[in-house]
């Protein structure tokens, strides 16, 4: 069996593992990381993705501290213009491996395993097995062992449906619709997209901008959700303005709220917030990122049916608990139901540092290489775990309109415990996945008029956190008892 040694042993070579490990060789130039992963290239779950994927939010703040993922420009055309760039799949994926191969790799200090699992753990002495050969490796960890596959996201691909699939019924996942051009003698007459989270708007999108009829598509969509609105999630630097107003509409909107639901109906009403139908309550939040004309083409999709989870598809009929519906024999059915976090995994907290592990988190919601990354300048900057936890307790991950509050409330306890440290607000300033750190850092050296208003945003938050904390707190109750496992650290 082969052996070997390392400092840091990283699992997962996803947008967790790569933005630790790209930071950590920053801020420790002394250590030495190996990485494994199941999948042959880097990139986590983005291998698996489907090909007509993109990033919700603009490509800014995502990727690696050390390299740009997109270009400072804006899209001129499609749903997103008039915005910054949303990193289409290819570009994720070629991204990851640019950084593996021109930075990572030529570091010296860094050692990839493709196509390996982790297996197991004695101490400091890791068992790791090759997926193809099937051989076995020891890796002795001289500091610690970094699990970057906490979020366990799962997509359509790697998803397997919790309802039955009769024999000759038409079924696919988004990522082989793209192949319906190979058989165009045999296109369906119908689709259905069975899923209501963000996988299934991107299906619905694609199909409405392939051509497809709104009235040839039906939508099984048992909860509705809310979505950010990507107009004020721009760059900071470029649009400081709309972020502004969506942390004043944040804090103002819980603060008169008795309610997670009233917050959202106001914010609903600022157009902070986003919905497919103004006559339908969202009761579904997963922090979804979607424009307005995204929402437009999805409105026009009028056959949505409400009736709760599917049990089971066959040729012209879809099933559920007490009622059948007919549908045209020749219906394409299409899987998006995958659940991005499971909920296994977030009723699974636990501290980020904890002896010789880290598990990778959230430190900000939902902030994911972020929350990676100043990971890694804490493990390097900062000497025990109580520090380091202190500094970033576990962001709770809620699910729907009930519970959000309680993360709007961490985050600005979590932003103010970060910013209050000399050395955490200095990397902040810097670190290109903070989402106003080097923008503000930027209008501060050029004498920036936009600062004097951003500068009120302290007012804002302080004048509105007693309500903020009210709801946050009413929220948090329910986040621990309908969601177990989630208590504050």
């Amino acid at each position: 069996m082969a052996t070997l040694e390392t400092d840091y042993l990283i699992v997962g070579a996803g947008a967790v593992g790569l933005a630790f490990v790209d930071t950590l060789l920053d801020e420790d130039p002394d250590c030495h990381i190996t990485i494994v992963d199941i999948h042959a290239k880097p990139g986590g779950h983005w291998n698996d993705a489907y090909p007509f994927v993109a990033l919700h939010q603009p490509s800014a703040t995502y990727g690696v501290n050390s390299m740009e993922l997109c270009p400072d420009r804006r899209d001129t055309r499609g749903h997103n213009a008039g915005m910054f760039p949303l990193a289409p799949h290819a570009e994720i994926l070629a991204y990851y491996s640019k950084l593996m191969s021109e930075r990572l790799l030529p570091s010296g200090r860094v050692e990839y395993h493709p196509m390996t699992e982790y297996v197991s753990r004695e101490g400091k002495a890791h068992t790791v097995k090759g997926i193809l050969s099937g051989e076995d490796m020891t890796i002795h960890t001289r500091r610690k062992l970094v699990d970057g596959t906490w979020f366990k996201t799962s997509v359509p691909s790697t998803h397997t449906p919790a309802y039955e699939i009769a024999e000759g019924t038409r079924f696919t996942i988004p990522g082989e619709l793209p192949a319906l051009w190979k058989d165009t003698s045999n296109l369906p007459d119908h689709y259905v997209i069975i899923g209501g989270g963000k996988t299934a708007m991107d299906t619905g999108v694609w199909l409405r901008e392939a051509g497809v009829p709104a009235d040839k598509i039906g939508w099984v969509r048992p909860r509705d959700s809310w979505m950010f609105n990507r107009k004020l999630l721009q760059p900071a630097y470029h649009e400081i303005e709309g972020l502004v107003k969506f942390q004043v509409d944040l804090v103002e909107a819980a603060n008169a709220a008795e309610t997670g639901d009233e917050m959202f109906e106001e914010l609903g009403r600022r157009g902070t917030m986003l919905r497919l139908d103004e006559n339908v309550t969202p009761s579904m939040f997963h922090y979804a990122v979607i424009s307005e004309a995204e929402v437009a083409l999805l409105s026009e999709i009028k056959d949505v049916y409400r009736q709760g989870h599917v049990t089971r598809i066959e040729p012209g009929k879809m099933h559920f608990a007490s009622e059948t519906v007919d549908l045209p024999e020749n219906t394409l059915f299409i899987n998006c139901t995958a659940t991005a976090v499971p909920f296994s995994v977030r009723n699974n907290a636990r501290p980020f540092f904890d002896g010789d592990t880290i598990t990778l988190q959230l430190a900000q919601v939902p902030f994911v290489p972020y929350s990676a990354a100043l990971a890694a300048f804490l493990e390097a900057n900062f000497e025990t775990d109580e520090e380091k936890n202190n500094l970033a307790p576990p962001a709770p991950l809620t699910d729907g309109t009930a519970t959000y509050p309680y993360a709007v409330m961490a985050n600005l306890m979590s932003t103010a415990i970060l910013a209050g440290n000399e050395k955490v607000n200095a990397w902040n300033a810097k670190s290109r996945l903070h989402p106003t750190g080097p923008a503000v850092a930027r209008m501060l050296a050029e004498g920036d008029q936009r600062l004097a208003k951003l500068a009120t945003i302290g007012d804002t938050i302080k004048a509105n956190m007693p309500g903020v904390i009210k709801l946050g707190m009413a929220a948090k109750e329910i986040h621990e008892s309908t969601e177990p496992g989630w208590k504050a650290a």
